[in-house]
């Protein structure tokens, strides 16, 4: 009975999100790609998630975001003895309400197993009742016959590496056969450093998610869920696959921006309009904020001094001045400085430099 109830709850709340407006998150387009807010790990009651499948598209369309991808685990079906189903029924049903949504539906599953090699998302599959295969690694070949997407899932969740997070020879070979192409770096909010450095050292693709069972929360102003930013040449299934592939993504999570410094870097100078003006012995630089981003700035200064604080936060939509003085003798040169928030390694924010 508290089955029944439970999910006649979860089916429920799909009602109010109909009145929902879709949510907006500023964040600028690069040179020849649109920005797209994707989240590839979510849950419904198909394996051990609380909502139906439809709610899960309304939720992303309140949050503003694109793209989502409903992976359901192939495994662990919690729900099983209830609802009787093929593995392509969350994304069946979700269809038609993510076109009247205009949101970008994925089909995905989670491949589910014990450490090594752990829980994996294979997204972009045709066909996911194929990838329920009694040894892990047929059902990795079956998700790349696909030309399925597939990522490591949380390699920093505590139940499967309690003490140590490691990379172990099941991983090597995953990604030997090309059937392992990126990892997640944040999960459900928290940041794994391990993972952001295998993204570096290996190649692969750098991904966020909110692995969300549970109803979505609704965000406070100015909060939002972790995600995905994909830069693909176009709002196309097609060309955020490629995107993926390539590696064009930066996750966003809290207020923080976790990518390759060459997609960060434009990130910044799209988002923040720069002005100097100088003035006797002193400059005064003027950051106006077009985007919804944060900035968390550490100014580093050898050769001027300043009269402001060297740590400051630019906000969304905001304007922050900072006046800089002159040492003696000091006619230009660079103003360096740290986007403390936008990491590019582990504990390490983004160097800009300002020609004055």
């Amino acid at each position: 009975m508290k089955k029944i109830i439970s999910l006649f709850w979860a089916v429920c709340i799909a009602l109010p999100l109909f009145a929902q407006e879709r949510g907006t998150i500023a964040i600028p387009d690069l040179k020849g790609y649109v920005t797209l807010k994707c989240d590839f790990h979510i849950h419904s009651v198909f394996s051990d998630g609380y909502v139906w499948p439809t709610v899960r598209v309304n939720e992303a369309f309140r949050d503003g975001l694109d793209v989502i991808s409903i992976t359901d685990h192939i495994e662990y079906r919690p729900h099983k003895d209830d609802i009787v189903a093929s593995h392509n029924r969350s994304y069946e049903i979700a269809q038609a309400t993510a076109k009247s949504r205009g949101i970008i539906l994925i089909r995905g599953s989670e491949i589910t197993r014990a450490m090594p090699p752990g829980h994996h998302n294979a997204i972009f599959v045709t066909n996911s009742d194929e990838l329920e295969k009694t040894d892990y690694m047929d059902a990795f070949r079956a998700a790349k016959a696909q030309n399925a997407f597939i990522f490591w899932n949380h390699p920093c969740w505590k139940a499967q590496q309690p003490d140590t997070t490691l990379w172990f020879d099941e991983h090597t070979l995953l990604l030997q056969q090309g059937m392992m192409q990126g990892i997640e770096v944040v999960n459900g909010g928290d940041y794994c450093p391990e993972a952001h450095r295998w993204c570096l050292e290996k190649n692969l693709t750098m991904l966020g998610n909110s692995d969300v069972h549970a109803p979505m929360q609704i965000f406070a102003p100015g909060k939002h869920r972790p995600m995905t930013l994909v830069f693909a040449s176009s709002a196309t299934p097609e060309a955020i696959h490629e995107a993926l592939k390539e590696r064009r993504t930066a996750v966003y999570s809290d207020e923080n921006i976790i990518g390759e410094e060459k997609y960060l870097k434009e990130l910044f100078e799209n988002a923040v309009e720069i002005k100097t003006e100088k003035t006797g012995n002193s400059v005064r630089i003027t950051f106006s904020n077009n985007s919804d981003l944060t900035f968390h700035l550490t100014f580093h200064l050898k050769k001027t001094s300043q009269d402001a604080r060297s740590v400051f936060t630019i906000l969304p939509q905001g304007v922050h001045s900072v006046k800089i003085l002159l040492k003696e003798g000091v006619t230009d040169g660079n103003v360096n400085f740290s986007i403390e928030n936008f990491l590019v390694e582990p504990e390490k924010g983004m160097q800009y430099s300002i020609k004055i």
